[in-house]
């Protein structure tokens, strides 16, 4: 059975990108969210094997979406996206509890590695 990931950020162009790398090599898009509240109630609805969470989003960023998520699903798999310069947030994610982050651009090989890093 393949993974199933939920796919979080705001722009549809960059949940596009990763839906694309995802499929390429086998993963299957359980759903897709576009803010941190919509993350945090489709993570409850659909239980994913992991999330790709953008770091900044209207209504509720990721940063809170995460803690949210991994308050109520200690065991979440969580790998935040962020654009380049973005560190100070990237570091604050890492230690509320992402396994990883990727930066935008995507590069599809970094994509996969983090993601099958955190699923293994």
């Amino acid at each position: 059975m393949s993974n199933r990931i939920l796919i979080v950020d705001d722009a549809a162009f960059m949940r596009m990108m990763i839906k694309d790398i995802l499929e390429k090599n086998d993963y299957e898009v359980a759903g897709e969210a576009e803010n941190g509240q919509e993350a945090v109630e489709q993570y409850n609805e659909l239980k994913p094997d992991l999330v790709t969470l953008d770091i900044t989003m209207p209504e509720k960023d990721g940063i809170t979406a995460l803690k949210e998520i991994l308050q109520e699903h200690p065991d979440a798999k969580i790998i935040m996206c962020s654009a380049m310069g973005q560190q100070a947030m990237v570091i604050d994610a890492i230690q509320a509890g992402a396994k990883d982050f990727i930066v935008k651009p995507f590069q599809a090989d970094r994509v996969i590695e983090a993601i099958s890093k955190a699923l293994s």
